[in-house]
């Protein structure tokens, strides 16, 4: 196990596998999330609902790619179009009872991460369009240590942070 949030959700791991074959290998893939990182800071936004910070992302829609997901949520969440997504994996669960499925249960989830430049961020605060779940946005240097932040989001933003500098 890679954390346990305060709700009881465990993130077992994140597979290595590619993006084009996930759906065949893995089942249920309920939804994408994607780290965002905007010049040298990671963006989160605050969900209405749970009232935490989080990174951006949601649940797949009938017969969405996983692609498909993840830029239809970063379109809502974020107001971006075109984004230059880097697929990392899957994301393995053992999730608590909830909204949407009132049992414990496994699933998966796909993992992106994108590096914006800060011009964006204008772009991001006029154009996002889904401002009732997400209300507000900040950066996580701003919030860590001061406000709630989905503890799995926080391990995801760790993990990806190692990814991108691998990258660099």
């Amino acid at each position: 196990m890679l954390v346990k949030d305060d709700n009881g959700n465990k993130l077992l791991k994140i597979i290595d596998v590619e993006e084009e074959k996930a759906d065949e290998a893995f089942k249920p893939i309920t939804h994408c999330l994607a780290v965002v990182k905007v010049g040298t800071e990671y963006l989160l936004g605050l969900n209405k609902y749970r009232q935490d910070w989080e990174i951006f992302g949601g649940c797949r829609e009938s017969n969405e790619t996983l692609t498909e997901c993840i830029n239809r949520e970063c379109r809502e969440e974020l107001g971006l179009e075109n984004v230059d997504f880097s697929y990392i994996g899957l994301l393995y669960y053992h999730m608590a009872p909830g909204y949407f499925n009132p049992s414990r249960h496994y699933e998966y989830g796909g993992l992106y991460v994108t590096c914006l430049p800060v011009e964006c961020m204008e772009k991001i605060e006029k154009n996002r369009t889904d401002r009732e779940e997400i209300e507000k946005l900040a950066f996580y240097s701003d919030i860590k240590g001061k406000e709630r932040i989905a503890l799995i989001d926080e391990a995801l933003i760790e993990y990806c942070d190692n990814f991108i500098r691998l990258d660099e």
